[in-house]
C-alpha cells in the first residue's frame, strides 16, 4: 500500500466543485508554493482576472483564507499574505510531536494480529524511504510532499480517525514552513536517513528507540523554523521557477518578513564574500546626509 499524499498534491477532484472552492484551492496552493509569498499584495480584480473566475467566488475564497489565518484585507487597498508567525509554527511542531509519538508508540506496542493494515502502510513507506542512495529523489518540493505523506501515514496506520484528522489539520498549518525546509540538499539527505531509521525501529518494535528517533527528527525540522529569512523565501521561489532572478526586495515580499530568526552562529558567520547587513537606522541616517 502506497502512502497517501497530502491533499494539495492530489490531481483528482470531484466533478462538482463550486467556483469558490476552485479559487480557494488554487490560491492556497499558490501560498504554499510561494507564488504568493508573505507580504505580497494583490487585489480582488487582478486575482479574478488571473484565475479567470468572477469576483464574487474569488472574494468568497479570499475571506475563507482570511478566516484560516493566511491573508489579511486592507480597507480600500486590496489584500496581502500574512507574515509568517514563527511562534505559532513552533507550537504546531510541539503538537506534532505529541500526536506522532502517540501513534508510533501504538504501532510498536499493539498486538501483531491487529496490525494487518498498519503493516501495509509501513511496507508502502519502506518502498519509498528505505531505498539505495542512487534511487533517492532530489527535487525539494517533491520530497517535501513525500515527507508530509510519511508522517501522515504513520498516524493513519494506527486506525484512529480523530487522531488522523487533528494531525492532518496541524500538518496543513505548517506546510509552507515544511517546504522551506527542503530547499537545501543536506536536509533532503538527512530526511531519507532519518525516516529509514525510524521505520527500522518500528519494524523491530523498539519503542524507545523509535520514539527518540522521531522526536529528534521533528525537533531538527522545528529548529529550521528559527532560521527562516527573507532570502530563504526568495530562494524557495526561485527553486520553483516562479520568479525571475532578481534581488529579494524586488519580489514583493514584505519587509516585515525580513526579520531573521537565526542562531548566534548564523548571525556571526555570514556567507563568504557576503556583506553584513546594515541596520535600518544607519540606512535612514545616511540618506538624510
Amino acid at each position: 500500500m502506497q502512502p497517501s499524499l497530502p491533499p494539495t498534491t492530489r490531481k483528482s477532484r470531484s466533478p462538482i466543485v463550486s467556483l469558490a472552492d476552485t479559487a480557494y484551492a488554487r490560491l492556497k496552493e499558490e501560498i504554499f508554493d510561494f507564488r504568493l509569498a508573505p507580504g505580497d499584495r494583490f487585489s480582488e480584480t487582478s486575482t479574478a482576472e488571473r484565475l479567470q473566475i468572477s469576483r464574487t467566488p474569488v472574494r468568497e475564497a479570499l475571506f475563507r483564507l482570511q478566516q484560516e489565518g493566511y491573508l489579511q484585507v486592507h480597507f480600500r487597498n486590496g489584500w496581502s499574505v500574512l507574515p509568517l508567525d514563527f511562534e505559532q509554527f513552533e507550537n504546531f511542531y510541539d503538537l506534532r510531536i505529541i500526536l506522532e509519538t502517540a501513534a508510533v508508540r501504538r504501532l510498536c506496542e499493539s498486538a501483531p494480529e491487529g496490525q494487518a493494515f498498519a503493516r501495509q502502510v509501513l511496507d508502502g513507506l519502506k518502498a519509498v524511504w528505505m531505498v539505495p542512495v542512487t534511487d533517492r529523489l532530489s527535487d525539494g518540493l517533491l520530497v517535501a510532499s513525500h515527507d508530509e505523506a510519511f508522517h501522515i501515514s504513520l498516524v493513519e496506520a494506527v486506525g484512529n480517525a480523530e487522531l488522523s484528522r487533528v494531525h492532518r489539520d496541524v500538518t496543513e498549518r505548517i506546510r509552507i514552513i515544511r517546504r522551506l525546509d527542503f530547499t537545501r540538499a543536506p536536509r533532503i539527505e538527512k530526511t531519507y536517513d532519518e525516516h529509514a531509521l525510524i521505520l527500522d525501529a518500528i519494524f523491530k518494535r523498539r519503542t524507545d528507540e523509535a520514539l527518540q528517533l522521531l522526536r529528534t527528527h521533528i525537533e531538527a525540522s522545528k529548529a529550521e523554523v528559527r532560521k527562516i529569512t527573507l532570502h530563504r523565501l526568495f530562494l524557495a521561489r526561485q527553486a520553483a521557477n516562479l520568479v525571475p532572478e532578481r534581488a529579494p526586495e524586488q519580489t514583493g515580499v514584505a519587509a516585515d518578513v525580513a526579520v531573521e530568526i537565526t542562531t548566534d552562529a548564523d548571525a556571526a558567520s555570514p556567507a563568504p564574500g557576503a556583506k553584513p547587513p546594515k541596520p535600518r537606522a544607519q540606512k535612514r541616517s545616511s540618506s538624510r546626509k
